[in-house]
């Protein structure tokens, strides 16, 4: 079974809204980085949707978010932010969003599972 990576989703995302446009400097960080290809569909979806609208992210894509890494997670936001669909957005708001979807993932995977 062939999984999509997070390039593909933001792709197919772009070009059905009709737009794609990034900077080549985030492009090159996210391909010499890999950042594409650290997580599935499903969790790309809910990582994003937390992120940019309203939304949860469950703890297994939290821990595919934490497996990507936030310098990875922080570039896909950037590029994501530079897209003129999300012109309307309030990029501190995005940020701080982001900011917040990682430390919770974070916090979550660092935690201490409980006894069983």
């Amino acid at each position: 079974m062939a999984s999509l990576n997070v390039y593909s989703v933001l792709v197919v995302l772009f070009l059905t809204c009709g737009a794609v446009m990034a900077t080549k400097e985030n492009d090159q960080i996210i391909k010499e980085n890999n950042c594409e290809t650290k997580m599935g569909l499903p969790c790309v979806l809910e990582a994003f949707t937390s992120i940019f609208n309203t939304g949860s992210i469950s703890n297994k894509c939290c821990g595919e978010l934490v497996v990507l890494g936030k310098f990875c997670h922080s570039t896909l936001v950037k590029r994501t932010l530079e897209n003129p669909l999300f012109k309307d957005l309030n990029p501190a708001t995005i940020i701080a969003k982001s900011i917040q979807t990682w430390n919770n993932c974070l916090a979550l995977i660092d935690s201490p599972s409980p006894s069983t």
